[in-house]
Parts: C-alpha cells; sequence; structure tokens
C-alpha cells in the first residue's frame, strides 16, 4: 500500500495555499521516514491539528517538525504527539502548543527512546496543570535544560519551581527561564555527571573496536522520584543503559559507561544457550547468577586484559562485610574477578577453587558452557545455607554497579538467534503464512491491509473468482511481488570493520516488453553475428582428441610404431615418440553478467540517438547469443539501488533457463533508475555463481560510472567496500571482471578490480561487438 497526496484530497481540502506548498516540500523527506500506516498517521494529524483552528503557522510547524521526532524514535509516537497537542488545545495557548512541536525533535533526540518521549509528553501535560506561565519559558530553555539534566532531573526540577512559584506567576517565569538564583541552584543540584545521550557513540564505538560487532543501546530512566536510576539490563538483544551516570568513586560516568556496557556485550557475546529457573530457588538463583557474571567476564578478560584493570576498579567489597547474603555475594563476585583481593572465609575459598578448576579445564572448555554456572553455583548456594544467614530477594544483591540484572540469560525457552542478529536493524519482520483455498477464499478482501500487514498469505496456485472470467485475483488486483531480504555485510574503510548486515538486497520482477526489440537487435549486427561465428566455432567443445607423437602416452600409436620398425630396418634414427593421449575436451564455465541499471544509463551516447542502456541491451543480446552456441551456462542480472536498505535487484535470465523468449522478452523491458551500490549486488551475484558446480566463474560487471549511493556522501567509501566484494567472491573462487563505459573510469576501477581485470570502453558504441570477444578472450 503506497500512500500518495491525491489519497487525502478531502483531509486536506482545508489547506491553505501556503501550508499546503509546505507539505509538498517536506512530503519527500516525510516517505522517506514514514512507512504507509506513519504517513497516513501523520497525514490525519495535519487535517486534526488544522481543526483546532490556532492559524496555519501551527499546522506548518507540525508539518516540519513530525518527520523529525519519528526519525530521532520512532514513527509510533507521532500519534501520540498528535493526541497531546489536542488535548493541550483547551489548557493552554496555540502558541505554547507550536513551541511544543517545535522543540519536540531536540527532545526526542536528547532522550534517544520512544518511551521516555511518552513519559515527556505525559511530563509536559502535568506541568501545565500546575506551572501554566512556566512551560512557555522552560520551553525556550528546553535544549540547554536537556544538556546537563535527565528526563527525571527535569521533572524534579520543574515541579520544584512550580510548588514553590504557585502564586507569584512573575518568580514563576523567572524561575523557569533561568534567570533566578534558586532556579539555578536547583538545575547543579539535579545536574548529573554524565549523559548517555552525549556519550552514547563513543560506547559504540568502544564495543565495536572490541568485538568488531553493532550492540544497540536505549537510555531507560529511573529516577522520576529519586537519583536511583534503573539496573543496567539486556532485553530483545538490545542494551538498555542508564540515560545518565555520575561519577563513581575517582571513576568519571563515562568510565563507568564503558565498564557497564563492556559487562552487557560480553553476555551478548558468550551466552549460547539459557538457564533454566526451574526447580531453583531465589538464593540459588542469586549466586547461579555471580558465577556467571565472573564466567563471561573470564572469557572477554583473556581476549581483552585490560578490561580485568577496568571491573576491578568498581569491586569494594571487603571481608569485614559479612552482615547478610548479600554481603558474601559481593564478596564472591570481588574475589573471582580480582586475583589479589584477600579473604579467607572458607564459603570464598571454595568459591574461588571450583571456578579455577572450571577455567584450567581446557580440554572440555567448561568456561564455554554456562551450565558451569549452574553447577557451580547450585553446589555453593547449599554451603552458603549452611551459615543460615536468611536470603532476601530484593535486598541481598550485590554491589557492583556497572552489573546487570541478569534477566537476559534466565529463560525458560531456546533463544532467538536470527532475532539477536538482526536487533535493532529492523521493527516488526513480517510472516508468510502458507494457506489453502477456502482460507484464502474467505479472507479474500481484507479492508485496511498493506504493506505494514503483520502476515503474507501465500497461495500455491493462482485464485480465480466465483465468476468464470478467466482472469485470477492476482492479475486483477495483485501487486508486484517482493522477495525475502538478503542482507549483506559493507566494509567501512575508514574503521576498517564491517557493517554487519547493513545493506539489503531486494530480488524483484523484470518487466517484459516487445521481443521485436531484440529481433531489431539481431537484424541489425547481423555482419558481427556472422564475423563471430568462425570464432564461436573455435570455442566449442571437440569431445575426445587423440594427441600423438609422444614418449609417454595411455597407448601405442600403431602407426608411429611402424614408421620406427621401418627407420631401424633401413638403420635410420628411429623417432622415440610412438606412444598417444586421448584428451577429453570440455568447457567447465559459468558465467554472470551484471548490469548496472542506474538512471545514467539513460543518457544519450555522444553523438548517437540511443542512450547508454539500449547499447547495453543489445550487446547482452549479442553476448547471450555467442554463450548460448558455445554452450556455457549464463545469468544476466541488473541492479540498481535506492540506499542501504533497497538495493533492487533484477533476474532476466537464470543459468538453469533456456535463452527463449522469456529471457528476451525481460531483456527488452529492462529500464535505468536509481543509483549504484555496488558492492552488495556484487556478494549477491556471487552467491549465485557459488551455488553453481562449474570449475571456473566469470562475473562480468558492466557499467557507466562509479559506485555512488543517495545515503552516502564519501566518495571512497562504495569504491572500498566494492573492492571488499571483489575480493570476497574471490575467495569463492569468482573471477570478477569490471567493462566500463566511464572514461574517467581509468582512475578507481584498477583500484577496485585489479590491474588486469578491467577494460574502458572509449568508444561506447563499440560495446556490442566489443563483449563478445571480451567473453571469447576470458573463457578461451
Amino acid at each position: 500500500m503506497s500512500i500518495k497526496l491525491e489519497d487525502y484530497a478531502e483531509l486536506l481540502e482545508d489547506l491553505t495555499p501556503h501550508t499546503r506548498d509546505a507539505l509538498d516540500a517536506t512530503w519527500h523527506d516525510a516517505t522517506k521516514v514514514f512507512s504507509p500506516r506513519g504517513l497516513d498517521n501523520y497525514l490525519k494529524g495535519v487535517s486534526a491539528i488544522r481543526g483546532l483552528g490556532r492559524g496555519d503557522s501551527l499546522v506548518e510547524t507540525w508539518i516540519e517538525n513530525a518527520p523529525r521526532v519519528a526519525k530521532e524514535v520512532g514513527e509510533d509516537v507521532v500519534a501520540d504527539l498528535a493526541t497531546a497537542s489536542l488535548m493541550l488545545a483547551s489548557k493552554t495557548s496555540g502558541a505554547v502548543i507550536e513551541l511544543l512541536l517545535a522543540t519536540a525533535p531536540t527532545a526526542a533526540n536528547r532522550l534517544g527512546d520512544a518511551q521516555l518521549f511518552l513519559n515527556y509528553l505525559q511530563f509536559i501535560n502535568t506541568l501545565i496543570a500546575q506551572a501554566p506561565r512556566g512551560v512557555r519559558p522552560m520551553l525556550d530553555k528546553l535544549e540547554v535544560l536537556f544538556q546537563q539534566l535527565t528526563l527525571g532531573g527535569l521533572r524534579r526540577w520543574a515541579l520544584w519551581g512550580a510548588h514553590a512559584h504557585r502564586t507569584n506567576y512573575e518568580e514563576q517565569i523567572r524561575y523557569f527561564s533561568l534567570e533566578s538564583k534558586e532556579s539555578i541552584a536547583m538545575l547543579q543540584k539535579e545536574r548529573k555527571g554524565t549523559l548517555l545521550v552525549d556519550v552514547q557513540r563513543r560506547i559504540n564505538m568502544y564495543l565495536r573496536a572490541l568485538w568488531a560487532r553493532d550492540f544497540f543501546m536505549r537510555p531507560t530512566s529511573g529516577d522520576f522520584e529519586t537519583r536511583e536510576g534503573y539496573k543496567p539490563y539486556i532485553e530483545d538483544y538490545l542494551l538498555h543503559l542508564p540515560d545518565a551516570m555520575d561519577d563513581h568513586e575517582g571513576m568519571s560516568g563515562l568510565e563507568l559507561y564503558r565498564a557497564t556496557a563492556a559487562h552487557c556485550a560480553a553476555h551478548v557475546v558468550e551466552t549460547r544457550q539459557p538457564i533454566s529457573a526451574e526447580s531453583l530457588n531465589p538464593m540459588q538463583m542469586a549466586v547461579i547468577s555471580v558465577i556467571e557474571d565472573a564466567r563471561v567476564e573470564a572469557l572477554s578478560i583473556r581476549r581483552f586484559p585490560g578490561l580485568k584493570q577496568l571491573w576491578s576498579k568498581l569491586h569494594t567489597a571487603t571481608p569485614e562485610m559479612n552482615a547478610s547474603a548479600g554481603d558474601y555475594l559481593s564478596r564472591l563476585a570481588r574475589a573471582l574477578l580480582d586475583d589479589s583481593y584477600a579473604d579467607s572465609d572458607p564459603w570464598i575459598a571454595e568459591g574461588r577453587m571450583l571456578f579455577a578448576a572450571a577455567a584450567q579445564d581446557n580440554q572440555d572448555n567448561k568456561l564455554d558452557n554456562n551450565h558451569t554456572s549452574w553447577e557451580i553455583g547450585v553446589q555453593l548456594a547449599h554451603s552458603l545455607s549452611q551459615k543460615r544467614l536468611g536470603f532476601n530477594p530484593r535486598s541481598d544483591l550485590q554491589t557492583a554497579i556497572y552489573r546487570d540484572d541478569n534477566r537476559y540469560f534466565w529463560a525458560f525457552e531456546e533463544f532467538d538467534f536470527d532475532k539477536a542478529a538482526g536487533a535493532g536493524y529492523e521493527s516488526v519482520k513480517q510472516v508468510r503464512k502458507n494457506v489453502n483455498v477456502m482460507e484464502m477464499a474467505n479472507e479474500v478482501e481484507v479492508e485496511g491491509a498493506g504493506d505494514d500487514a503483520e502476515e503474507i498469505w501465500v497461495l500455491s496456485t493462482e485464485l480465480f473468482p466465483y465468476e468464470d472470467m478467466g482472469v485470477s485475483w492476482n492479475e486483477m488486483e495483485g501487486k508486484e511481488p517482493v522477495s525475502d531480504p538478503f542482507h549483506y555485510s559493507e566494509w567501512d574503510y575508514q574503521i576498517q570493520l564491517e557493517r554487519p548486515a547493513w545493506a539489503t538486497v531486494l530480488e524483484k520482477r523484470a518487466k517484459t516488453s516487445d521481443l521485436q526489440v531484440i529481433d531489431d537487435i539481431a537484424a541489425k549486427y547481423k555482419r558481427e553475428i556472422h564475423r563471430m561465428k568462425f570464432l564461436l566455432d573455435a570455442m566449442q567443445p571437440q569431445g575426445v582428441q587423440r594427441i600423438r607423437k609422444l614418449e609417454d602416452g595411455d597407448e601405442i600409436d600403431i602407426n608411429a610404431a611402424i614408421a620406427s620398425f621401418i627407420d631401424i630396418r633401413l638403420g635410420n634414427q628411429p623417432d622415440p615418440r610412438i606412444m598417444m593421449r586421448s584428451v577429453r575436451k570440455t568447457r567447465d564455465f559459468s558465467i554472470l553478467v551484471l548490469l548496472d541499471l542506474s538512471e545514467s544509463t539513460n543518457e544519450t551516447v555522444q553523438g548517437q540517438e540511443y542512450s547508454v542502456r539500449e547499447l547495453t541491451q543489445q550487446a547482452c543480446v549479442l553476448l547471450a547469443d555467442a554463450i548460448d552456441k558455445v554452450g556455457d551456462p549464463f545469468a544476466i542480472h541488473g541492479f540498481c539501488s535506492d540506499g542501504r536498505h533497497d538495493v533492487e535487484y533484477y533476474r532476466f535470465k537464470d543459468f538453469d533457463q533456456h535463452w527463449d523468449e522469456t529471457p528476451k522478452a525481460k531483456l527488452a523491458g529492462m529500464t535505468g533508475q536509481l543509483s549504484t551500490r555496488m558492492g552488495a549486488a556484487v556478494r549477491h551475484a556471487g552467491h549465485y555463481l557459488k551455488l553453481q558446480r562449474s570449475t571456473k566463474k566469470l562475473l562480468i560487471v558492466i557499467t557507466d560510472g562509479e559506485p555512488a549511493d543517495i545515503d552516502v556522501r564519501d566518495p571512497q567509501y562504495l569504491r572500498m567496500d566494492t573492492k571488499k566484494a571483489v575480493e570476497e567472491v574471490a575467495r569463492d573462487g569468482v573471477m570478477t571482471y569490471c567493462m566500463s563505459l566511464d572514461p574517467r573510469a581509468d582512475n578507481y576501477v584498477s583500484r577496485i578490480f585489479g590491474q588486469n581485470n578491467f577494460m574502458v570502453v572509449d568508444h561506447v558504441q563499440r560495446l556490442p561487438e566489443k563483449l563478445p570477444l571480451l567473453y571469447a578472450g576470458l573463457t578461451r
């Protein structure tokens, strides 16, 4: 379901020309941010805010800022933002609502989480009821406030001012404008040391440098009423960290974030399966959690020894702490991490001994399996119960503040590793469901179903209406089918790391056109086809051939042996080459031609009437005829792109297809559009070549320009990624050769494909005759 402005003509008919122009100017950017459902909510929000009758400026503020909010925290909050604006209409002026919408992107950016943004809207609603004259000056200073406060700190700061100056409106305005001494003093009191939003990118790069993969973090806030934040936790494979951290005993908030994030990442990396909590009591679970924390940290320290020093600073337990079970858990946590920590308690010594034995058992790799944590934890929990300290699950906790609450590995079902790999990249995935004829017939018309549907029903055969019209439902109302996405990594040359699952390839069905186009091409190049006939005959496999005049062979050449005996009788020196060998002459090639179908191929060749795309089409027809005559299996594919999430891939002819009317009709219908994300296309073409059983595999890339895309500004980025893609497919035995139609290609194409693996066609019009000759030379 695609959304067009024309579909909402009735809803938007009340807009003034100036507001409609603003909507038209923003529409292109909005379609990149919103899904069809999100666009529907966005346009309905335009109509609803227009209905408030507060002027065009308010409506245009919504039009401009709603997509920016969706870009920061997701489109689901946009409907709540519109609802909050409508609710405030009866409580405050249009200017305040306009200011709320104008500052909403700032709040979304600083909060960084959809739930926190919804909490912020609820806080604004509460504040308007208690200090209506303070909201406007506060929103004017919102960026300054969010640079120093968390959402909880902002709420405490604002409510203190609302209660202190409830009846003194002038002081209320001065307080929320940050002009009074009380306001500055409360701001300093509630100010946190380090905000996650300020260091999130640095922490992300830190984790990527360690584990060479991305970890996605979300802020969480638990300090509405207290200065205590929520404990870090991992949920849905995302790291949830407190939105702010104060300096702690000489360690900066940034270092504390690093320790916390590294510990959570260690759980994600080193956890292979869940630990069952079945039949365990709370004390056993608490002890197992301490052992599991120590296990993942020990494995991480083996790879990155510096983490030990970072984590050890945050363990402050001492042997004098013996009043509760929580004290013993803290002492055990420190003892298992810090070798220099001295503790003579027999229970601590037992824990150290059991853990050290598991760590030294390299033969069975016990530390690699979290069942080891279960075994050691159960045994230690039994020993701890002998101390008769009692156990309170809420208060008897270890005191290392950087550790999470361990909900990640306490699960009762197997982990979904596909979901883990895609965490943070995508939202809800659609499910394809195969159904029978009656199920499909009963639900063939689903009102409101569109591209955002959670289920897609698939029928193995065509479904026809009850009326005998000879036309299926799919032909009447069906949409272009979209394949399951193929995710490929991309190489970032600046950080020298791969971005996992960064580019998405979507295969789309190639459109067909008139076969007369292909016939016209064959007639136009009749002379070239006749000239290639002798070259192609020489390339065809000749079956079994006998190689004679060999000194060492498989059998005797009778004629040569008789000639040698005659020479002996005549007293001449005989020829010793009397053997021969039978050699089977066969070709074992698979060729895939990959076409660049970007918008630039629609440009007309200089001095000619035809475009680069038409010339490429002609060359492919001649090449396909040549390869088909020789008998090599071949495929012709094409690609274009619209950003990293939409690399469109077309298969005009596959390896198992005959070169007949079907692929010819698809080739006749090829078009040029969008951009050139070549690396992802090369990886996908390599995927199909890898499936072929041929000994030699050849990928011929035909392009008229360098790799480029709309979401990439650095011209070197996609060049280096394409070079990496060529190296990756080479490891699978695929040789890549580029035929470039760009006269400036010498500057970059040799670095991408190699010194001897490219050809620059100076005279583009000669492509149809050069391409078959190139094929002949590469597969000789």
